[in-house]
Parts: structure tokens; C-alpha cells; sequence
């Protein structure tokens, strides 16, 4: 079922991620009954936010901060914006930093991301944009107790399961979520890496989408 977007103030996507947005939310019915239950934990934490007019802070936590969770977060940022639902402001980290990984960067761009690099290095940093009409995101691999990241009263939502069996307390947060998704670097210098990066990066953008569709 596609939610009627009439009742919220929905931002205007770039055009290209917009074309990815209207063709995956028509999956929502796809998404499997445990993850929904899971999803709507999320939705529900973000609800209960925004009708006592709090901020909203979620940062999305894997081991190395270079693929599933910058997915999440740049997904989770443009459903918020793409849905209406203000005070949102998204973050990610691992419990190590490495890099934003080119791979999982390109699949974001091919979804529609329009991502610059700012700075060389081993960890080099990006600029997003998912809106004209929005502030960009800057990104990079962090800790996710870096101090560009929330440091109290947010959500913690665990994008890998080793990061959420190795790191069983988030300081700081006031909600922990397990929303894990397999990893597409399993794939990585085999000739389904580009198809497998997309597969995840469309898994994680109908997942985040589902869940800032069912805010109230």
C-alpha cells in the first residue's frame, strides 16, 4: 500500500531519487511481518518525538561506518524530508572508523544522490545533496561517539549484527533498535558487487521510507 502523502508537508527530492522513491515505495506490501515489527518500533520512537515537539536524533551504527550505515542515514534523512517530518537530523557511525566506501557511494549516487567529494585521503569526506531546497549532509567514517554525533537522547539503530552482538551498550542513547541488514561487501571483487550494492541500498531506502510514511 502506498500511504496518501496529501496529510504531510512532503519536500521535493531531486529528480533522479524522486524516480527511485515512487518506483520502491509501491514495495511496502514486499517488506516481511518481523521487519515491519521492527520498522514500526522506530516509527514510533520518532512519533512520539515529534508530537511533544522534541528534536529527533538517529544515528545509525555498524562496525566500520562505510557502507549499510551511510546508507541508512542519507536514506533516513531524505524520508524525513520527503514525508514532512520535521526536527529530523540523521547521523551515522561504527565502532571504528574506516571509509566511505566507494562502492556503496557510487550505488547511492546511481539510486539518485547527488554525492561530491570534498577531501582525499584514507577517509575522505562527501558532500549530499537529496534536495535543492535542503541543506547538504557532510559525511565521513566516524565512531559513532565522534563528536559531530548526538552524545545523549537519540536513537541507536544497529545496521549490522556485529556491531549490535559486540557493542551491547550505546552510550547515551535513549532507544536501541537492531535493523540489520546483510552486507554487500561479501560481494566485493566479484561480478555481482554493483548489483548486490544496489539491492542493499533499495532494501535500506524502502525500509527507511516505510518507516517516515507511518510517523503520526
Amino acid at each position: 500500500m502506498i500511504p496518501n502523502e496529501s496529510k504531510k508537508g512532503v519536500g521535493t527530492l531531486l529528480l533522479a531519487l524522486m524516480g527511485t522513491v515512487e518506483r520502491i515505495r509501491r514495495d511496502f506490501d514486499k517488506i516481511p511481518e518481523d521487519r515491519k515489527n521492527l520498522l514500526s518500533e522506530l516509527a514510533d520512537f520518532i512519533g512520539e518525538k515529534v508530537r511533544v515537539g522534541q528534536p529527533v536524533s538517529l544515528n545509525f551504527i555498524c562496525t566500520h561506518n562505510s557502507r549499510r550505515s551511510h546508507m541508512a542515514q542519507l536514506w533516513a534523512q531524505a524520508a524525513a524530508y520527503h514525508y514532512g517530518v520535521r526536527g529530523v537530523t540523521c547521523y551515522s557511525g561504527g565502532t571504528e572508523a574506516t571509509a566511505f566506501n566507494p562502492r556503496a557511494v557510487e550505488a547511492m549516487r546511481n539510486v539518485g544522490f547527488q554525492i561530491t567529494k570534498t577531501s582525499d585521503g584514507a577517509n575522505p569526506s562527501y558532500e549530499v545533496i537529496y534536495s535543492k531546497e535542503a541543506p547538504a549532509l557532510k559525511v565521513f567514517s566516524k565512531r559513532y561517539n565522534d563528536p559531530v554525533n548526538p552524545a545523549k537522547d537519540f536513537a541507536a539503530i544497529m545496521t549490522c549484527s556485529h556491531a549490535d552482538q559486540n557493542c551491547p551498550l550505546v552510550l547515551g542513547a535513549s532507544k536501541r533498535i537492531a535493523i540489520t541488514y546483510d552486507d554487500p561487501k561479501d560481494f566485493d571483487d566479484t561480478p555481482v558487487a554493483e548489483t548486490k550494492y544496489r539491492e542493499r541500498a533499495v532494501q535500506i531506502g524502502t525500509e527507511m521510507l516505510y518507516v517516515f510514511a507511518r510517523v503520526k
